[in-house]
């Protein structure tokens, strides 16, 4: 660290025109980078997949995306089925290429009472993030025009109904860019508060032109340009704030300017250096996932802390060096002793340690209880439908008839042998219907639809997919559509899960055993972000799986269930960002207690020293979060409310109360460097 702070201090207008430069170029490559992501969800080698692949490039739609569902009839008088006919003429004819069924040829599609039919439709998809932006419209026209009682539904159509609609990935930056701003002010009040700014603009625009290299020789995901701008933006602030306010403080203590950056980069500097790495693993974990789109999160997040690092780390000093002292204003500088307010906490956390720490401990726990009942898979209809709209009523319709609530979504099979297939699902429990339209062919593959009388996104649905799925391969039949994709990946991204948690452990864990130089403070830490994740867990499953405040908070209905890939990269992300706050605070009581002080009154001064910090550090991340929360796709919003959540339950519950309460409670034990006796000499 002092070999690149010196450096940086004796050719700081370089280091600042080498930014610059990787900053203007970056702002032109960030949208060619952002039109250069992919939409892609695929897993390439699994069963599911390639039966998807199969159906849309020999049937032209259908696979991994839902049909659209077309429900006819008011529930009361009783459908003829002569009325089919002519909507289906209309549908083939405004929505050229679509596979359609229907309840005029195929009886699975009549209610028992004949009240209500329905017409399935799966358009040809477009690419990008809404595959059915043209049908679903021209589809609501057929309906309308008629003249029968008709409404749309399916789960595109409930998710236009339900909401989710958001700005882009501009305008949700310049949310938590203001926001920041507004935390930094109070901070530091004066122009001071712009140089985090400056710093999380560089290191974004710069992370934005390495990617648009990746584009050239990989697929990224979409989801990417959200998580580099929202969660860049929050974690270089962070890590300029912490080298700032350190900077700050060293000149309150009588430093100049020079020797002031030069410690703070000592001691601030080294744990942003260390922070960072403990993220950029966290992330790094992800790419040991058979998962391609997780892959590129993986690879692409790990730029975020790494670029805000480089950024703290050169960027910054050469800015303080050049025009920091400009940038304040009288009678502000940070006071050496700590916040006040902080002080009082970290004294009455360490007064009452024991209490204090069973009492969060207990919080925490009871926070984390919901993750009991976690339901992974994609939204349920019935929980789409919660808001209401022409789609929810129709979906209301479907459930009361006898055709069965998993015709939203359905298995596909493409077989050779239809009747084989017909026979080896006859008997399976839970099965709602199987039909094999004449026109579903091409050559000697046909398509068979089964569908089950549960929603495929209950745990009864799904069982009665899984059956289907092992009769029909039974039976010599590659088996897709969405529940076969969702079950091949929930076994891509969880089977491989103890790999993840290992190495991001073990990991972490030799990091801060550097950092710190003890054995139990990284244990510790480690103990506590586990208690901090199920926490968080907890409380999104709450928000998003039951629907607690949904509507209020995203202005859409609960998912009913939390999506597959968001808990694996929710611990990614998190596991390193909280950890951020524990390495600052457990840092700082290392150095007062390597100052001389005992481990109590160097826990009360770590946390006055780092208290006002590590809130508006937390504040500023949370922010990013919220505004990363407002984006149009709902798996971002689930992942967004666990890392928001996580952030802010880490910063308060965690670091402002257990964190000192353990500290305290080991005392001189913090301070063991193994777990083996040394030898005496």
């Amino acid at each position: 660290m002092h070999t690149l702070t010196g450096f940086v201090i004796r050719h700081r207008f370089l280091v600042l025109g080498v930014w610059l430069i990787l900053a203007v170029v970056g702002g032109y490559a960030a949208p060619k980078a952002t039109a250069a992501l992919s939409f892609e969800f695929g897993l390439p080698d699994q069963p599911g997949y390639e039966a998807n692949e199969q159906l849309v490039e020999h049937f032209g739609s259908g696979g991994s995306n839902a049909p659209v569902l077309l429900v006819v009839g008011d529930g009361d008088a009783r459908v003829q089925r002569s009325a089919a006919a002519p909507l289906v003429a209309d549908v083939r004819r405004t929505v050229p290429g679509a596979r359609v069924a229907s309840f005029g040829d195929e009886s699975a599609l009549l209610s028992r009472d004949e009240r209500t039919g329905i017409i399935l439709v799966y358009p040809r998809p477009l690419p990008g993030q809404d595959p059915y932006a043209r049908a679903l419209p021209a589809l609501t026209n057929v309906a309308e025009r008629s003249g029968e009682t008709v409404r749309v539904t399916g789960q595109d159509a409930l998710q236009a109904d339900g909401g989710g609609g958001g700005a882009g990935v501009l305008a949700e930056t310049l949310f938590g860019g203001v926001g920041a701003l507004i935390v930094l002010l109070v901070v530091f009040g004066s122009a001071l508060a712009l140089m985090p700014l400056l710093i999380a603009v560089a290191s974004i625009l710069t992370t934005f032109l390495i990617v648009w290299g990746l584009t050239g020789v990989t697929d990224i995901s979409f989801i990417v340009q959200y998580l580099l701008a929202l969660i860049g933006l929050g974690v270089a602030i962070d890590y300029a704030l912490l080298v700032v306010t350190r900077w700050r403080e060293e000149l309150g203590r009588g430093a100049d300017t020079e020797e002031a950056v030069r410690r703070a980069m000592s001691t601030a500097g080294r744990s942003v250096l260390f922070s960072g790495v403990t993220v950029a693993v966290s992330l790094a974990a992800l790419i040991v996932l058979p998962v391609p789109f997780l892959r590129s999160v993986g690879f692409t997040g790990l730029l975020i802390p790494l670029m805000s690092v480089a950024a703290a780390l050169t960027l910054l000093p050469a800015l303080l060096l050049t025009v920091g002292r400009r940038l304040e204003w009288p009678g502000r500088r940070s006071r050496a002793s700590g916040s006040r307010l902080w002080h009082a906490v970290g004294s009455a956390v360490v007064r009452h340690r024991w209490a204090a720490g069973l009492a969060a401990t207990v919080v925490l726990l009871a926070l984390a209880s919901p993750v009991l009942g976690l339901r992974l898979g994609r939204p349920t209809t019935e929980s789409l439908a919660s808001l209401g709209g022409p789609a929810a009523s129709a979906v209301d319709q479907l459930d009361d008839s006898s055709i069965g609530a998993g015709l939203a979504h359905p298995v596909e099979i493409v077989t050779g042998d239809v009747a084989k297939v017909r026979e080896a699902l006859g008997g399976i429990d839970g099965v709602a219907g199987v039909i094999a339209p004449p026109g579903w062919t091409d050559g000697s593959r046909s398509v068979v639809e089964a569908w089950t009388r549960a929603d495929t996104s209950t745990e009864t649905g799904a069982d009665a997919a899984a059956q289907i799925r092992t009769a029909a391969e039974k039976a010599g039949a590659q088996v897709g559509g969405g529940p076969a994709q969702d079950a091949d990946f929930l076994s891509a991204v969880y089977g491989n899960a103890p790999w993840v948690l290992a190495i991001i452990v073990v990991v972490t864990f030799l990091l801060l055993s550097r950092a710190l130089r003890s054995f139990w403070l990284p244990v510790k830490a480690l103990v506590l972000n586990v208690l901090s994740l199920g926490a968080a867990y907890g409380v999104t499953v709450l928000i998003w799986q039951h629907g607690l405040g949904t509507e209020f908070l995203f202005g859409q209905s609960a998912s009913g269930a939390i999506t597959v890939w968001v808990p694996i990269a929710v611990f990614a992300f998190l596991f390193g960002l909280s950890m951020d706050y524990e390495v600052f605070l457990l840092s700082r009581i290392r150095e007062e207690h390597d100052a001389g002080a005992d481990t109590d009154t160097a826990t009360v001064l770590g946390v006055a020293r780092t208290g006002r910090l590590v809130s508006s550090a937390a504040l500023i991340l949370f922010l990013a979060f919220v505004a990363l929360s407002r984006v149009p796709t709902t798996d971002v919003r689930i992942l967004a409310t666990a890392l928001a959540l996580g952030i802010v339950i880490d910063a308060t519950i965690v670091r402002g109360v257990l964190a000192p309460a353990l500290v305290a409670l080991l005392g001189d034990a913090n301070w063991w460097r193994t777990p083996l006796p040394r030898k005496k000499r």
